[in-house]
């Protein structure tokens, strides 16, 4: 039997892949660097565990969900070649193996681990390719249910790759409980997923929010000597706000990962696709700059900064730093340490105690009485600071925060701000970018603190702008209006004017292109004008041509009809 511990390196998986080295080790798979010799291409090869791999019931429904994986056509998601089995020396259980796109580079975790936080516009250059490939399984009915830095991968040129879909719905089903596979996710997983719920899309959707929460922080929002205590506090508590650790965070980014992250999942975005569109509007909105995907390694030791030496207690150098950076981790911040100047010869725990007893007597009464009126002025502070505080209270219960809105659909995003204690209201608005009957943006913006029962005012989106309907015989200055509100640009053309029997002169005919046909923002519309109808020398020459024409037929029909 193969042991987990067991190296495969060198051997050949069904006389085809060559196992070359070991890359990574996880809690329900080994990744080998292998070669496809039938292609001769390097694969990565993702061999399970043999206690997985030994129950059959196991490898049915992972090659199901290989089999589906398989079927995303996204450039985010990790390209899976070949499934298969192999006896090694003919003896069971058998190497239960995944063939996959090899990439170079290395994963977000590397990545975090070498620059800390990151700033908001590459969050969201990481966070975007992450959230479309998740879109794109989503709407194939697949959940990842394992979204973290681990497997998300990032090559040398900063292409992002999510993998290990499938894997870990095949564990779920088989009803895995080995504690390496639950410490190593419990950090991203939703409250549904703790209590044993069922999961879906939304699942993802908190994990990505958790994830969020990493990039701009640097950290996962709960911590906890075991597995447990981070899982209370999933479901017991809401993802707290990442400008708390990182005050310069724009409220737009609070805002996406408290709708993300929701205990109610019914609260939370529907799908990555609809979370998605709610980043792009956060970035919109904010104003976040798009900038290249950070990659792993792309750090130059020699640029980085030292934080300062701590001090403790006593104005020492403390001798924590090495533990402090143990964990792998820089920090968001480099900080500073002040120390206090001590003249030299005098303790300074004793100092200022002996200097008062040293003291004349009048300087002791000037500084007792000093210390009197300092201690009435600390007390009415602190008698104002409560009373502010009372007051501050009562007040905060009257206000609530607009939820991130834009992205949803617009029966969802109608519940969402009522459940917010807010009043939503609608109009519509043409967007080339948002897809019909979804949030384009909302007034007041999402994060923006509102009285609780004040309006929310949705613009929805009515998709791409279409060319009005235009009855014939409007004046241009109102076609020239109607064509403005559709979200298009009307324009007259010196040769867009044409005779017309009926319609007056000066009024409009048409439109080219003509009604209904869809056009991008402010593409321009022509307005077909009227110069009235035909002139009676115009008239004239066609009867002529028209009598000529009978009298040419008659001759050549022998005066046979012919109309």
């Amino acid at each position: 039997m193969v042991s987990a511990e067991q190296d495969l390196t060198g051997v050949l998986l069904e006389g085809r892949y060559e196992i070359r080295e070991l890359l990574a080790v996880g809690g329900m798979s080994r990744i080998y660097r292998g070669v496809d010799r039938r292609l001769d291409r390097e694969v990565a090869l993702k061999v399970m565990d043999p206690n997985l791999a030994a129950d059959p019931a196991f490898r049915d429904r992972f090659e199901r969900e290989a089999r589906a994986i398989a079927r995303i056509d996204h450039p985010c998601v990790i390209e899976v070649y070949d499934q298969g089995e192999h006896l090694v020396d003919n003896r069971p259980p058998p190497v239960v193996y995944l063939a996959m796109e090899l990439v170079q580079g290395g994963t977000l975790r590397d990545v975090l681990t070498e620059r800390g936080a990151l700033d908001p516009p590459e969050a969201l250059a990481v966070l975007e390719p992450v959230l479309s490939a998740l879109a794109a399984a989503h709407a194939q009915g697949l959940t990842h249910r394992d979204v973290k830095p681990e497997n998300v991968l990032i090559s040398n040129t900063g292409a992002v790759k999510v993998a290990d879909f499938g894997l870990v719905t095949a564990a779920a089903q088989h009803r895995q409980t080995k504690t390496g596979m639950i410490l190593g996710t419990m950090a991203y997983l939703s409250p549904e997923q703790v209590v044993g719920g069922d999961v879906d899309a939304r699942s993802d959707v908190y994990a990505a929010g958790v994830l969020l929460y990493e990039l701009l922080t640097g950290q996962t929002p709960y911590t906890g000597d075991h597995a447990l205590s981070v899982a209370y506090q999933h479901v017991n508590k809401d993802v707290p706000a990442p400008s708390e650790l990182v005050p310069d965070i724009s409220p737009d980014l609070d805002a996406l990962v408290a709708g993300a992250t929701r205990r109610d999942r019914d609260a939370r975005p529907a799908d990555a696709r609809t979370l998605l569109y709610a980043v792009r509007g956060v970035r919109a909105s904010a104003r976040i700059p798009e900038v290249p995907v950070p990659v792993p390694g792309s750090l130059d030791p020699q640029a980085t900064v030292p934080v300062a030496t701590p001090l403790d207690a006593d104005g020492m150098a403390a001798a924590t730093v090495p533990e402090a950076r143990s964990s792998g981790r820089p920090p968001h911040r480099a900080t500073r340490a002040l120390t206090s100047m001590v003249p030299p010869g005098v303790d300074a725990a004793e100092g200022p105690r002996t200097a008062l007893i040293d003291a004349p007597a009048h300087l002791h009464r000037r500084r007792q009485g000093r210390r009197r009126t300092a201690i009435w002025v600390a007390a009415v502070v602190l008698l104002a600071v409560i009373v502010g505080l009372f007051a501050w209270q009562a007040g905060a219960s009257r206000w609530t925060t607009t939820p991130v809105l834009e992205g949803m659909p617009r029966d969802q995003a109608e519940r969402t701000v009522r459940d917010a204690e807010l009043v939503p209201t609608v109009r519509e608005s043409p967007s080339d970018t948002v897809p019909a009957d979804r949030v384009v943006s909302s007034t007041p913006p999402s994060g923006t603190e509102a009285r609780k029962g004040s309006t929310v005012t949705l613009l929805i989106s009515t998709g791409k702008p279409r060319v009005p309907s235009i009855p014939p015989g409007t004046a241009v200055p109102e076609a020239e209006e109607l064509i403005k509100a559709a979200g298009l640009a009307p324009r007259e053309l010196p040769s867009a004017r044409r005779a017309h029997p009926t319609v007056p002169a000066g009024t409009v005919i048409g439109t080219l292109p003509r009604a209904g046909t869809e056009l991008a923002s402010n593409s321009p519309v022509t307005l077909v004008v009227s110069t009235g109808p035909p002139s009676r020398f115009r008239q004239d020459v066609e009867d002529a041509i028209g009598d000529q024409l009978d009298g040419l037929l008659d001759d050549i029909f022998g005066g046979r009809g012919h109309r």
